[in-house]
């Protein structure tokens, strides 16, 4: 069982989206948008399926029903089938992969994360907000939070206030892989 009201003010936040702007797309009100985020109010069948279309959705995603939906409630990605992603420090040489496959509506960010070898001369990885989870899965790193510099070998791991600057390098011979999970 999905938790709606979680996914629908989740939804909403991730296409930053505010109350009056979701009820203008959708012809909604906003008393009745803030009814459902707060699972005071199921959605009709007409209700879902405008709540989906604002979202660019299924209204089996939105559901988190039929085969679509069930995509949405457990996501599987497999090692062949992984993802490149392209965030801003691509261009600095950090490359990444997606972890969470078909799921849209998620509290967290998995990503899985080849360090440079340099620190780039800018920041790769400006602070935003939530936390962040980071654990060397092969290699050692150098990571700086804040004002700390951190050396992080295979198994370590470091959890942080995502509103700090941070970066990270590989120090060892090889390519380090590090599991970065971000909150939202």
């Amino acid at each position: 069982m999905i938790d709606l009201p979680f996914r629908l003010r989740t939804l909403r936040r991730q296409h930053q989206l505010s109350l009056a702007g979701l009820a203008q797309r959708t012809g909604l009100t906003r008393s009745y948008l803030s009814k459902l985020e707060r699972g005071l109010s199921q959605p009709s069948a007409t209700t879902a399926t405008k709540l989906a279309e604002a979202y660019g959705l299924s209204a089996d995603q939105l559901l988190g029903s039929g085969p679509e939906g069930l995509d949405e409630v457990v996501s599987v990605v497999r090692a062949n089938e992984r993802k490149p992603l392209v965030r801003l420090g691509t261009a600095l040489g950090y490359s990444y992969q997606a972890l969470a496959g078909k799921r849209r509506v998620r509290s967290m960010q998995p990503v899985l994360v080849v360090p440079p070898r340099e620190f780039p001369a800018r920041q790769a990885a400006s602070p935003h907000s939530g936390e962040e989870f980071v654990l060397v899965l092969s290699g050692t790193v150098e990571m700086v939070v804040g004002t700390r510099s951190l050396r992080l070998e295979t198994g370590d791991a470091v959890y942080f206030d995502a509103t700090l600057h941070h970066r990270m390098r590989t120090l060892s011979a090889r390519d380090a892989q590090v599991l970065v999970v971000a909150s939202r």
